[in-house]
């Protein structure tokens, strides 16, 4: 029975998908719920399974655009797969063949355990074994260490010599015929690329982006992080990073500054009474931003193991159309990258982004003494239809101050003294 493997339906708005890689050879054996393609739509990296085991043919190329429900290849399910070559411990007699094709008979040797493992030996011999090689040798069960035994076994007379130098002198001339100078590569950009870059010029021309900066002082935080990084992995199974003290700063200022967290949708302006952060993560395929839900009620440790999950799954191409949508506001880190300052674009239907940077040791005035600390630029993009001057400015100001005193965090953004002293 063929059975046709067809491009999924993804989501409302996507149509087409590109080819992104096939996992799989064209009539090779595959089992059910296999790793067969991956796909790139304008949002993420998708993998395709085989919904049934047998020998696939491979229908669309390689690079190719296709459509919701595009045949991609076939399975027949009632192929067989090609039988397993026989070990190489059970054949009775040895024998060898010389590089020039002579077979010759040469004695059993005894197995010898070596204490060396099988990889080991592989890698000190300067073997390389190809994909597919190795997934031959695996039928076969045949390892590396019997592959090197075999090897050392060929008796190599006079004219493979000549044949090895003859090879090794028309090698080195090609490669010397083969060098250019001023190449240029073409590569055709992804689904993703491509969508990402109409959006980041949709942005610049359709909305009013300014943006404001601010300094902060990282010394609270880092000392904090330095003092308890050892008991909160202890207790909560995972270290904490600077990504989840400024979300919860971010959650918390944006309760006081609504309008940075509003979006256009018409002639309407749309204020959620929720935080969903958008946290830009770097994948082997372009920028993605996932989504952590309602993050305003979550812990400093749950805002971190929600980070961790949702990148792993972003930088392995596992990551959902759906937690990547609908977040309200974004915070991109070019710090990791060793950026200093830079102008963080909007994501839109998004009216505002944080952009953290690199943390530099630098001269600052503190009661009157210059003193070396741990300083951050932030910045802070906004649509200036949605956002005012003095919100934009309030609010990073309000996010400047808690990550400089930490505990503001546990009063809503509020000086603990105030609150203490109910002023």
């Amino acid at each position: 029975m063929i059975q046709e493997i067809r491009v999924p339906a993804i989501a409302e708005t996507i149509n087409q998908v590109q080819l992104a890689s096939w996992l799989v050879e064209d009539g090779e054996m595959v089992d059910k719920d296999q790793e067969i393609a991956e796909i790139d739509s304008d949002k993420a990296t998708l993998a395709i399974s085989a919904s049934e085991g047998g020998k696939i043919r491979i229908v669309a190329q390689l690079g190719e655009t296709l459509e919701i429900g595009a045949v991609m290849c076939e399975i027949d399910t009632a192929a067989d797969g090609p039988k397993k070559l026989k070990a190489a411990d059970e054949k009775s007699p040895d024998t060898t063949a010389s590089m020039s094709g002579k077979v010759e008979s040469i004695p059993a040797k005894p197995v010898i355990e070596s204490s060396s493992s099988p990889i080991q030996e592989a890698v000190s011999s300067g073997m390389r074994i190809s994909p597919l090689a190795r997934k031959l040798m695996d039928e076969a069960s045949l390892n590396e260490s019997e592959l090197v035994d075999l090897l050392k076994g060929l008796r190599v007379n006079r004219k493979d010599i000549a044949e090895i130098v003859q090879m090794r002198d028309q090698s080195f001339s090609a490669s010397l015929s083969q060098k250019k100078f001023r190449e240029v590569e073409r590569k055709k950009m992804t689904t993703l690329r491509i969508k990402l870059a109409e959006r980041l010029v949709s942005v610049k021309n359709q909305t009013a982006m300014l943006t404001t900066f601010n300094e902060v002082n990282m010394s609270a935080v880092l000392g904090l992080k330095a003092k308890h990084v050892e008991k909160f992995k202890e207790k909560f199974g995972t270290s904490f990073g600077l990504m989840s003290f400024f979300s919860k700063a971010v959650s918390i200022a944006l309760k006081e500054f609504p309008m940075v967290n509003a979006q256009i949708d018409g002639d309407e302006l749309i204020i959620p009474d929720y935080v969903d952060m958008g946290i830009a993560v770097s994948a082997p395929k372009g920028l993605v931003v996932p989504v952590i839900r309602n993050i305003e009620n979550l812990s400093i440790a749950e805002i971190e193991k929600s980070i961790k999950e949702l990148a792993t799954k972003a930088r392995n191409n596992k990551i959902s159309i759906e937690e990547m949508t609908g977040g309200t506001f974004t915070i991109t880190n070019g710090g990791v990258f060793g950026s200093m300052m830079s102008t963080p674009i909007l994501n839109p239907p998004q009216s505002a982004i944080l952009g953290m940077h690199n943390i530099i040791e630098r001269p600052v005035a503190i009661n009157g003494q210059v003193v070396i600390q741990p300083m951050m630029y932030v910045a802070l993009s906004y649509d200036h239809r949605v956002i005012d001057g003095r919100e934009s400015v309030g609010f990073l100001v309000r996010v400047k101050e808690m990550l400089e005193n930490p505990s503001r965090m546990l009063f809503n953004g509020k000086d603990p003294d105030t609150v203490l002293l109910g002023l």
